[in-house]
């Protein structure tokens, strides 16, 4: 991640309705998963926002990232347990020692990301889950992910194929952020015929349209317990060691 957009996450993720999504979904996982004082790590810690919160709720956590100033910020903000580290390396922890590990829109950006899902399962204890997101629909990568430093976009069958490469279980998947699929398809079709020399970034939303955006993923989450979404922008997964499904 380029440190200036490093700059931004900071500033909008307690706010930003993609953000505040994309962790009350995650958070919603975590909370089945594990109680307070259980070990959750987070690849690609970004602002340090998760961490942040997840310590705040009483859980131990350990943020890993290849960019220094993604440490420094987990350290400014009062995280102690975070270490710069290649994730597609042997992770710096001790085995069978983790809950959850949290993959937030990581293995996108990874060369490797089955050798990161097996150095991932390796700290799992007996019963630990791998929670993860990535951005969908292959077809539409676009010089905004290269920007962002995506290698690609998933499908469901890939993600599938990588978490089974790693031995591991798929628990469940899910498409989500369907709400947004329609203007993503627009603006990314824009784009390719009128293409801008402009840095990746959020865009931005005045401050009634990202409470409605944080409404309606809200409406969605709702649907995702009751029937999977049958599409949308971005995957979320559980991944384990067992066999066994999510209660």
């Amino acid at each position: 991640m380029d440190p200036a957009h490093l700059q931004e996450l900071a500033k909008l993720e307690e706010s930003y309705w993609w953000h505040v999504a994309k962790r009350s979904l995650a958070f919603g996982l975590v909370e089945r998963f594990a109680k307070p004082n259980d070990l959750i790590i987070e690849g690609g810690v970004g602002a340090a926002g998760n961490l942040k919160q997840l310590q705040d709720k009483g859980f131990r956590v350990h943020g890993l990232d290849l960019m220094p100033e993604a440490i420094e910020q987990c350290h400014r903000r009062g995280i102690q347990k975070a270490t710069q580290h290649d994730l597609c390396q042997q992770w710096p922890i001790p085995a069978a020692s983790a809950k959850v590990v949290l993959l937030l829109d990581v293995l996108e950006h990874l060369p490797e990301p089955v050798t990161a899902l097996r150095h991932a399962a390796d700290t799992l204890d007996s019963q630990g889950k791998i929670i993860l997101t990535v951005p969908a629909w292959p077809s539409l990568y676009s010089d905004w992910d290269k920007r962002l430093g995506h290698f690609r976009r998933y499908s469901t069958q890939e993600l599938r194929q990588h978490i089974r490469e790693a031995g591991l279980n798929l628990q469940w998947i899910s498409p989500w952020n369907a709400f947004t699929l329609p203007a993503a398809f627009l603006l990314r079709t824009w784009r390719r015929y009128f293409p801008q020399d402009r840095p990746a970034e959020f865009p931005p939303v005045s401050k009634l349209m990202n409470r409605l955006l944080i409404t309606m993923a809200g409406c969605e989450r709702i649907l995702m317990k009751l029937n999977s979404v049958p599409t949308g922008l971005s995957l979320v997964a559980v991944a384990s060691k067992t066999a066994s499904n999510p209660s």
